[in-house]
């Protein structure tokens, strides 16, 4: 039973840090961002086009379709 303090001790500590905050450690990231994208490991989303590459050319730069 005391295994499963120590697990769930560590299991917290994993999820401790927040989301994406390393991400902006790339400067393709940094670009696609500042610009109100964001990056996908997939194809983007049906309303959005694939604009660059983030995380060292891993991710895709995803921007929102604008109609005309």
């Amino acid at each position: 039973m005391r295994i499963l303090y120590l697990l769930f001790a560590v299991v917290l500590l994993l999820f401790q840090a927040a989301p994406g905050s390393a991400d902006l450690t790339f400067a393709d990231t940094a670009e696609c961002r500042s610009q109100g994208n964001f990056c996908r490991a997939g194809a983007c989303p049906p309303t959005f086009a694939a604009t660059g590459s983030c995380h060292g050319g891993l991710l895709k730069c995803c921007s929102k379709i604008l109609a005309e």
